[in-house]
């Protein structure tokens, strides 16, 4: 297999990739195909291009001389390996040996061999050997390899230009010839799609198209005629609208069932795809088939095209009013009509679309008076919710979950129906099945996260519907234990009562297992509830068999018992603020430490540590601000203030040294602000409302920040319209509420004592203190992502050349320039791109000097120092790049590689890695000839002098 894949595979270590090896050389067919197929694993886990290259071309060597069955295993390796196609090197090396196949006798191994080609297209896409070998492979009268070529002609269409205009006339001749089979046909239509490179060619393409359908009007033949003629449109982009008006044409008039579910299917992709090339007329026609069919399966169909259009720009097109038509309220009326018929529709499906498109009409037109559709909307959906809650069948459960999901739409759009919904909801969840109880308290929790509509009285009924299926101990009411004890925890977020807690635990203890008991934990450390959740992480502590989970409870135990230590606190009693942060942050310093314990390389807790450090150094300053603001009674100013104060010309003097202090407290707080903000750049996996929960506590930092320098240290430069709020229009959660509710008090009370009673009065440092209680008293959310990681995100780099040893330095010269090449791997969990995606990656190179070797010498400071930047786009999550480093100076030079990623709407990710290695400048040997010799007092010789760069060519 070559030195370079062996060493490649010894340093990877692992003895599977050497079995690999050897049953390459192995005679045993099984052993051979065994070691073909493992090869996509093995590229999972090292996807570098010395790893790939090397594999890649043993498996064309296994292609070249192996049978069919190991052509075939090869095959099926390089499909299913189809991102790592661009990183092998050798590629001209790869088609050889690969293509010497195509001339071979034997046709099975021919269409092999193509459908190869066709897989390597898009590292291939102009090679004019494989092109010749398709359309030649097109005229023979084998059935596999015509298929196979069919198959070849279709990739290079994608990627080709080139071959998709050569081969343009070859497929039209075909496809019109007589001599050719109607399912051969069948095929071909299909490679039409991909000719959509120019206009003069996606034109030629339709046209073709055209004839075709009107030629062959059997149902096989006008389903894919009209699927080729819908994907060449959507990748054309110019001839949508006709696309969707001839759709809409075969809809209406072909009375064939099959050709009008295939209009329906093309519809909705292009409904997803390009909703603002629907017309007023689009939607209308859509709307008049569906009010007079009869049948059910096209009627759902018609309905989900119009409920996707319904959510998007397309529905305000079709409500706005255009001047000079009269017929655009009987249009308007279409639609409502078709909905509130479809509403209480004996079919579930078409009912739930009926619902959708009322809510979103209501959703998307709030300018306009539709009280008579949120009623009608609502009132669908109880009917939905009483249909679909007492069944559990999974079609029953579907519908729910768009009801549902209708229900927290409406409710966020048009708040004052917020009481309706949630009493149908609560009267609904005592009579429900289990699995539509568990979406029910699903939807109730979004709804009261976003508005505080769970009274107490409605509280009682939770608790007694939470008495009631604590008897059973299934899975499935394990899992409404905690969606119930969500909208509990949610409803009642300032404080537990202490029955409602007794009700909780006894539950708990009495058909619960400890997994459920954590989930119950968890939801109460995010919704703020830490008395409760200290009493379930300290009742779980002995129920685990890991040292490390032990140390993960004990540490949330902790964390949880400090917040609670800060319940506390009172306005205007200072004393005590004092002594409920130094009990929190005792608490905190023993949980830090379990923390660290918990922690494993696998597993390191960073964003928790993080977290949970700044919270400490966050309460340490609070402290000190209000010390600092209490010295001002403790420590009065001394009698030589104010001619310190008269000759420096700062007012402030004359208050003492509360103008240092204040000054190094102001810093203290604008420096957690900032690594506040490190810590958001770093979580690039994390989810929104944990960013906002990062980011509402550096907006705390930088709140009293701001009111220290505005009352105190610089009050006639304040500016109070940079901090004043936006409002609470798009606040998600209770505890951004109350943050927001609290920050919008401290500005008001800051601005009203903003140029007064200079320089400094006990009214200034008591709104300072009391800003600090105000913050403190909020209960601190424990986020999603503390606890749990959704989407998982790492890049992986490899720096080329790379030393043997770590710790050893690459010799290099320094007349001459180090050409540093970077290759990264992008690696996903199991969600890729969940929350953001990567768009391109951020590389960042710098050198510095870490020893000097030899003499000093004036070098130009340009020539000192390596500090570049440049941004690659993952192509397949892989990307490389090269940097060319001087280093002018002889010695050890330490050069770091730091990786960012950059999202899709443009923000920066401090996500790491960072790579170091180390770099020896060493003195070319002619400049070292001639310091010598100068040292001896000897002057170069005249073949030396002579001898310049310039000269040697």
């Amino acid at each position: 297999m070559g030195a370079l894949f062996c060493t490649a595979m010894m340093a990877s270590g692992g003895w599977r990739k050497g079995l690999v090896l050897k049953e390459h050389r192995s005679g045993k067919l099984g052993e051979q195909c065994e070691a073909v197929v493992r090869f996509p694993r093995l590229f999972q886990k090292y996807p570098f291009p010395i790893l790939i290259n090397s594999a890649f071309l043993k498996l064309a060597d296994v292609f070249r001389v192996g049978n069919n069955f190991l052509r075939l295993c090869v095959l099926k390796v390089t499909q299913q390996s189809e991102k790592h196609l661009e990183k092998i090197l050798n590629v001209d090396e790869f088609v050889k040996r690969v293509f010497s196949v195509i001339h071979s006798n034997d046709p099975v191994a021919r269409a092999i061999t193509l459908r190869m080609l066709g897989s390597m297209a898009s590292i291939i896409p102009e090679r004019k050997n494989a092109h010749h070998s398709i359309r030649q492979s097109l005229d023979s009268h084998d059935n596999v390899e015509v298929e196979a070529a069919i198959f070849a002609a279709a990739n290079f269409s994608a990627q080709s230009k080139d071959f998709a205009a050569g081969i343009c006339n070859k497929i039209s001749e075909m496809i019109q010839g007589l001599a050719t089979p109607v399912d051969l046909k069948l095929k071909l239509i299909p490679i039409l799609q991909h000719m959509h490179h120019d206009a003069s060619l996606a034109s030629s393409s339709r046209q073709l198209l055209q004839q075709l359908v009107t030629s062959y009007p059997s149902t096989k033949m006008v389903i894919v005629t009209l699927h080729t003629f819908t994907l060449l449109a959507a990748s054309s982009l110019v001839d949508i609208p006709k696309q969707i008006q001839l759709l809409l044409q075969y809809l209406k008039n072909d009375p064939r069932k099959a050709v009008k579910r295939l209009a329906i299917q093309d519809l909705k992709l292009l409904a997803n795809k390009t909703p603002h090339t629907w017309s007023r007329e689009n939607i209308q026609a859509l709307c008049e088939s569906a009010l007079h069919t009869p049948y059910d399966s096209l009627k759902l169909g018609m309905l989900s095209v119009l409920s996707t259009l319904s959510g998007t720009i397309a529905i305000k097109q079709y409500f706005s009013s255009a001047p000079g038509t009269a017929a655009t309220t009987a249009r308007s009326l279409d639609l409502v009509k078709l909905a509130q018929e479809c509403c209480y529709h004996n079919n579930r499906g078409i009912a739930a679309h009926g619902v959708r498109i009322l809510t979103n009409i209501s959703a998307s037109c709030q300018e306009k008076d539709l009280l008579p559709l949120e009623q009608d909307a609502v009132f669908g959906l109880e009917a939905l919710l009483v249909l679909c809650s007492q069944d559990d069948s999974p079609g029953a459960q579907a519908t729910l979950k768009i009801t549902l999901t209708c229900m927290v739409k409406l409710v966020k759009c048009r708040p004052h129906l917020s009481q309706s919904v949630v009493e149908s909801l609560l009267t609904q969840l005592h009579s429900a099945q289990d699995a539509a109880r568990i979406l029910m308290c699903h939807c109730l929790a979004a709804i009261a996260m976003q508005l505080p509509v769970l009274a107490d009285g409605m509280l009682g009924d939770l608790m007694d519907l939470y008495k009631l299926i604590g008897r059973s101990a299934t899975d499935k009411k394990q899992e409404l234990l905690v969606s119930l004890a969500t909208v509990i925890f949610v409803s009642s977020q300032k404080a537990l009562s202490s029955e409602i807690k007794t009700v909780i635990k006894q539950q708990l203890e009495n058909a619960s297992n400890g997994w459920t008991a954590y989930r119950i934990a968890r939801q109460a450390s995010r919704m703020g509830n830490h008395d409760m959740a200290r009493e379930l992480y300290q009742s779980l502590l002995t129920q685990v068999a890991s040292e490390h989970f032990y140390f993960w409870l004990n540490s949330l135990k902790e964390f949880s018992h400090a917040e609670q230590c800060l319940t506390g606190l009172q306005e205007d009693n200072y004393s005590s603020a004092l002594s409920c942060i130094a009990e929190a942050l005792k608490s905190y310093h023993k949980g830090i430490a379990s923390l660290t314990a918990a922690s494993t390389p696998l597993n390191p807790l960073s964003f928790q540590c993080g977290f949970v450090k700044l919270r400490i150094d966050l309460l340490q300053a609070f402290s000190q601000l209000i010390c600092t603001c209490n010295s001002l009674k403790t420590s009065p100013p001394p009698a030589i203030a104010t001619t310190i104060a008269m000759t420096s010309g700062n007012d402030l003097q004359r208050c003492g040294r509360i103008s240092n202090q204040m000054k190094h407290s102001m810093e203290e707080f604008r420096n957690l602000a900032t690594r506040y903000g490190d810590l958001y750049q770093s979580s690039f996996d994390a989810d929104s409302t944990t960013l906002k929960n990062v980011e509402l506590q550096q907006q705390s930092c930088l709140l009293i920040s701001h009111a220290i320098e505005a009352l105190i240290l610089d009050p006639e430069s304040a500016n109070f319209q940079e901090y004043s709020s936006n409002g609470t229009a798009h606040v998600e959660s209770e505890y951004e509420r109350r943050m927001m509710s609290v920050f919008n008090h401290v500005l008001e009370e800051v601005e009203s004592l903003n140029r007064k009673y200079a320089p400094v009065s006990y009214l200034h440092t008591a709104c300072l203190c009391n800003a600090v209680i105000a913050l403190l008293k909020v209960p601190l959310s424990f986020q999603r992502y503390f606890f749990q990681k959704l989407q998982s995100t790492s890049i992986k780099l490899a720096l080329s050349p790379s030393p043997r040893n770590p710790a050893e330095p690459i010799a290099v010269q320094n007349n001459q320039q180090l050409a540093l090449k970077v290759e990264g791997v992008v690696q996903h969990g199991s969600k890729p791109g969940l929350f953001r995606k990567i768009q391109s990656v951020c590389l960042n190179v710098s050198s510095v000097l870490q020893s000097k070797s030899g003499q000093d010498y004036k070098i130009p400071i340009d020539n000192m120092t390596n500090e570049m930047e440049q941004r690659v786009e993952p192509h397949n999550d892989y990307f490389s790049t090269q940097f060319l480093l001087n280093f002018v100076i002889l010695g050890t030079h330490n050069i770091t590689v730091e990786s960012s990623v950059i999202d899709s709407n443009g923000i920066v990710w401090k996500t790491g890695p960072k790579t170091t290695i180390f770099v020896k400048s060493l003195e070319d040997p002619y400049s070292q000839q001639v310091r010598l010799q100068q040292q001896q007092g000897q002057p170069p010789s005249q073949q030396q002098q002579q001898r310049t760069a310039y000269s040697r060519f």
